[in-house]
């Protein structure tokens, strides 16, 4: 079985390269940033006992370059889809720049849309949303092949990790950042949320660390199309 509840398509042979890794576990909000592993944040929240590994990526140090004539969106500003956010990114020690992210829009899926894999029950009771995002850098580092550092938050105010596909998932790809993101490059991408015991989608949020009050984009969803459907007879 594969991360997150997946096995390969059905049609899949051992050569087919289709491994799937979602990482659509839920965590509180509270601490956590863009640059935690799936492992960490399965130990975050609850009674959970605190991880006794460290993490397998090094944390943000917070020293992020900002340069002459960009502003930062303010800790706590809420947006509509369609509006940008410029903020500090720091995906690892190492590398940082700084984003413009938009959220253009949400859709709702359905969970047939995965219907080419075998699900095991937790992720058949969950609801998938895409969410469409535009990146810009506006900063002066190249983080390149880093995760989109945005979240989905469910109406019990739950943080939900964006899933990603080591094979081509195309109703949406939920990819990382090109491999080479530098000063200027801008792309456009599709994020898959998996949001548990059917629930629903109410907001992306950006929050690097809790001292932040978090960014969040808000709008209409568009309705997964068997409601539209449904909404139209």
């Amino acid at each position: 079985m594969l991360n997150g509840g997946l096995r390969a398509p059905k049609s899949a042979t051992p050569c087919d390269h289709v491994r799937v890794i979602l990482r659509a576990r839920s965590v509180p909000v509270v601490l956590l940033s863009a640059a935690l592993s799936t492992a960490l944040l399965a130990g975050c929240g609850g009674n959970d006992e605190p991880p006794k590994s460290k993490p397998s990526v090094t944390l943000p140090t917070g020293n992020v370059n900002v340069p002459a004539g960009v502003k930062l969106t303010k800790a706590g500003t809420q947006l509509k889809f369609g509006e940008s956010a410029t903020v500090a990114y720091e995906p690892n020690a190492e590398r940082n720049s700084v984003l413009q992210l938009t959220v253009t829009g949400v859709t709702q899926g359905s969970i047939a849309d995965l219907g080419s894999y075998v699900l095991d029950d937790r992720t058949k009771a969950s609801n998938p949303y895409y969410v469409r995002v535009a990146v810009k850098n506006v900063g002066d580092g190249d983080v390149g092949q880093t995760p989109i550092p945005l979240w989905a938050v469910d109406s019990t105010n739950t943080l939900i990790q964006a899933s990603s596909f080591t094979n081509s998932f195309t109703k949406c790809p939920s990819t990382p950042l090109p491999t080479t993101f530098a000063p200027n490059a801008a792309a456009t991408a599709c994020l898959v949320y998996l949001v548990p015991n059917h629930g629903t989608l109410t907001g992306v949020s950006f929050r690097p660390l809790q001292a932040f009050a978090p960014i969040v984009w808000k709008g209409p969803i568009t309705p997964a199309p068997a409601a539209q459907k449904k909404a139209a007879s």
